[in-house]
């Protein structure tokens, strides 16, 4: 069990942490680098009923919009987005402002036509588009999705890598319990006598190797396969008996999120475009020798808790299943979480539009900025092809109900 700021020592000494997240799941790519970070602006105040909401000055994330910018708005299939939506709003009525518009989607049933969709978005809602802190209107979008890998209940030569659970020492400190401006800022550590200190590296980790070992939920096939499905944060894992199991992400070790394509052709080991998942594969079978100096260049560790059998999709930071092709993650200092948000970008490696309603439900410690998303492309090889493979240009707008400003 992690424990949390107010049982520390008075002393916590947590500028000794090395590293500051928001604990949900990670970097979704190999290579991905770290969007610069947006800063947070004062929540404004809800305009009169019947008004026009005020602009926000240009160093908000958010500027009223008007449906005509939206590109590709009218061909959207909007009735595939409308399960997502749902979730969404399962989470949304806990807040004042969306409850009106929550309730009256119920009237729509559960499969309503795209037109119905549009009519009611359009009645109810109004876009705002996200700008970056420098007032751009482009930013980054990649991809990622649920990957399946091998393992064991039990240890043998052929399923020799742990997937561990999170340990007891872990620590995770809300910074926003002592300082509010820190609000969704999350730090983790140890205590080593009345000091935090950074908790242990992925090097550590594998060196310490028997002091996890009660915290083995099972054991994969793969190094890098595992690798990859704690870049993605979530996975499913095949017995050899046949039968699956769903891991969650349960928490990180704190330790920033470093690129092992990026180690490997800084190195000269692999040309940039070789730096793929199928690319850092194939040099991993070739360099069996160099595996762990190439998996500990990334410091991060993610551990896991094994969730209930479903085959929907995994839950994001949201707290919903997550809708392959409709949920996005994004920086929630950004764009509020849970919102509809409008998305127009390309497909993977490709000048072809790919402009639909997409719902933000889940977050990633990469996923930093206002321009910044990350598309959930579903589970399996196919969707973690095109999840490789998406590194693409984009515009956002974010759907807020009527009459109310975005906080």
């Amino acid at each position: 069990m992690l424990r949390t700021f107010s049982r520390l020592p008075l002393a916590l000494s947590v500028l000794l942490l090395s590293a500051c997240a928001t604990a949900p799941r990670p970097v979704s790519e190999p290579g991905k680098p770290a969007a610069p970070v947006s800063t947070p602006s004062p929540a404004p105040v809800p305009t009169p009923s019947g008004t026009a909401p005020t602009p926000l000055p240009l160093s908000k994330p958010l500027l009223p919009a008007a449906w005509g910018e939206l590109p590709g708005w009218s061909n959207d299939p909007l009735g595939e987005a409308w399960p997502a939506f749902q979730a969404s709003c399962r989470a949304l009525t806990r807040q004042v402002v969306w409850q009106p518009v929550c309730e009256a989607a119920r009237g729509l049933g559960e499969r309503p036509t795209a037109t119905a969709v549009r009519s009611f978005m359009e009645a109810r809602l109004l876009p705002w588009r996200v700008v970056n802190p420098d007032g751009s209107r482009e930013g980054l979008v990649t991809g990622y999705y649920e990957p399946l890998i091998k393992g064991s209940r039990t240890r043998s030569k052929a399923y020799a890598w742990p997937v561990l659970g999170v340990p007891d020492d872990l620590l995770s400190v809300d910074l926003g319990e002592v300082y509010p401006d820190l609000k969704g800022q999350r730090v983790r550590g140890r205590l080593v006598g009345n000091k935090v200190v950074p908790y242990y590296s992925r090097a550590d980790v594998d060196r310490l190797k028997d002091k996890f070992a009660g915290k083995t939920i099972l054991y994969a096939e793969d190094a890098v396969e595992l690798f990859f499905l704690q870049v993605q944060g979530s996975g499913r894992v095949q017995l050899p008996d046949g039968g699956v199991v769903r891991l969650a992400y349960a928490d990180t070790n704190g330790h920033p999120y470093q690129s092992i394509g990026r180690w490997l052709a800084d190195r000269g080991e692999l040309r940039v475009e070789q730096a793929s998942m199928e690319g850092i594969k194939s040099w991993a079978r070739a360099n069996p020798h160099r595996l762990q100096e190439m998996l500990n260049a990334n410091p991060s560790y993610i551990f896991f808790r094994e969730g209930p059998s479903s085959n929907a999709g995994p839950v994001g930071a949201l707290g919903q299943p997550l809708t392959e092709g409709r949920s996005l993650a994004v920086d929630p200092r950004s764009i509020p979480l849970g919102a509809p948000v409008f998305l127009a970008t390309t497909h993977p490696n490709s000048t072809q539009p790919l402009q639909r309603l997409m719902l933000a439900q889940d977050t990633g410690s990469a996923i930093k900025g206002g321009v910044r998303g990350d598309f959930y492309w579903g589970f399996g090889a196919e969707a973690g092809a095109l999840a490789g493979r998406m590194r693409q240009k984009g515009e956002m707008w974010v759907l807020w109900p009527r009459d109310q400003v975005p906080r």
